[in-house]
C-alpha cells in the first residue's frame, strides 16, 4: 500500500519558537500592509523592493516574459512574473498528471481515512481543509495528495495538472501562519487553519480506456500564508478576504463550467505559499521521486492516471 510519506525531522525549539512569535504578530494586519505596499508604483520603492529581492534569491530572468526586472510597474507584478512558453514544458501523455507549480514537495500519499500527513507527528483532517464541506470531503476520502510548498524565489503562478472544467470554488477565511517547514511542524492543523481557497475540477480523458469512468475529479487547494495578501484564479480574479466579521467559507459564483487545458494558468499567488492537490480514491500512481524535499518544476510529470474500478493500494 502506498502510504503518505512523513517529514523524518522532528520540530525543534527554534520551530517553536518561530511558531510562537507568528502566534503573537497582528497577521492580517501585516499582510494587508505587505499587500499595498507590493502593489505600490512609485518608482524608488519599486526599484528598492526589487533591488532588495535580487540581492537575497538568485533568479533566472531569462526564463521570463520580460527579462528587465526594473520593466515591471510594482514589486508585485515582478514577482507574479509571466514565463516563456518555452520554460516549462508540460508533459503531453494522455495519462500524465503534472505538477501545478514550481516547489517543493511537503509531504505525498494516500489520505488515510479522513487524514493528511503534514509533518512528523502531525495529521489534519480532510473535511476541515475543505471547510466542513461533507460532499465534497466524501469525495476524496482515501484519495491521493501532494503538498507542495512554494518559496518566495519559486515562480508564482498556478497551473492546471490535467486538463479539466471548474466545478466550485470556495474561499474559506482563516489563519495567515507562515507555511514553511519549521511552521509545519510546529502548527498543528496549519493549513486547514489558514485562509485559502478550494478550487474542485472534473477531468475527462476521452484518450484513456478504462472500465468504468472517463471521468477524473480532483481539487486543488491554494492555501494562504503570512504576507499573501490575495489569491487570484483566472476564472474569479483576485479572491479578497471578505469584511473581518465574517467567518464563514464564501462559494465564489464565477467560473463554474469553465474549461482549462492541462498546463493552463489557473491563478497565482502574492508571496510564498503552498498547494495541496487532491485526487479521488484508486485514479492516480504518484511517481517514486514525489518524496519529502523534491525539487519540483511546473508542468512536470509527477503521476500516472488509472482507469477508475482498479483498487492501485492493493
Amino acid at each position: 500500500m502506498n502510504t503518505p510519506s512523513q517529514d523524518t525531522q522532528s520540530a525543534s525549539l527554534r520551530d517553536h519558537l518561530f511558531a510562537l512569535l507568528q502566534n503573537l504578530l497582528p497577521k492580517h494586519l501585516l499582510s494587508g500592509w505587505v499587500y499595498r505596499l507590493m502593489r505600490s508604483r512609485t518608482q524608488w520603492l519599486r526599484k528598492l523592493s526589487i533591488d532588495w529581492f535580487l540581492r537575497g534569491f538568485q533568479l533566472d530572468m531569462s526564463e521570463a516574459v520580460e527579462p528587465n526586472p526594473y520593466a515591471y510597474p510594482s514589486f508585485n507584478a515582478f514577482f507574479t512574473r509571466a514565463l516563456k512558453p518555452t520554460a516549462r514544458p508540460v508533459a503531453n501523455e494522455a495519462d500524465a498528471v503534472v505538477s501545478p507549480v514550481d516547489g517543493t514537495v511537503s509531504q505525498c500519499g494516500v489520505i488515510d481515512g479522513d487524514l493528511l500527513i503534514q509533518a512528523k507527528g502531525h495529521s489534519y483532517s480532510l473535511l476541515t481543509l475543505l471547510a466542513g464541506n461533507t460532499a465534497l470531503a466524501q469525495r476524496y476520502r482515501g484519495g491521493h495528495f501532494a503538498c507542495i510548498y512554494l518559496a518566495p524565489y519559486n515562480y508564482h503562478r498556478m497551473h492546471m495538472p490535467l486538463a479539466a472544467a471548474v466545478r466550485e470554488t470556495i474561499y474559506v477565511p482563516g489563519e495567515l501562519f507562515s507555511v514553511n517547514s519549521a511552521t509545519a511542524r510546529t502548527v498543528p492543523g496549519l493549513f486547514a487553519r489558514n485562509e485559502r481557497v478550494i478550487c474542485d475540477f472534473q477531468s475527462q480523458q476521452t484518450s484513456l480506456v478504462p472500465l468504468n469512468s472517463t471521468t477524473t475529479n480532483f481539487t486543488m487547494v491554494f492555501v494562504g500564508a503570512l504576507f499573501v495578501g490575495s489569491i487570484e484564479t483566472v476564472w474569479a480574479g483576485e479572491i479578497n478576504p471578505p469584511p473581518r466579521s465574517r467567518r464563514q467559507p464564501v462559494i465564489v459564483n464565477r467560473g463554474r463550467g469553465v474549461q482549462l487545458a492541462k498546463g493552463a494558468e489557473a491563478g497565482r499567488f502574492n508571496m510564498g505559499s503552498t498547494v495541496v492537490l487532491i485526487v479521488e480514491r484508486d485514479r492516480v500512481q504518484w511517481d517514486a521521486a514525489m518524496q519529502p524535499g523534491a525539487t519540483l518544476r511546473m508542468g512536470q510529470r509527477i503521476g500516472t492516471l488509472r482507469p477508475a474500478g482498479i483498487d492501485i493500494n492493493a
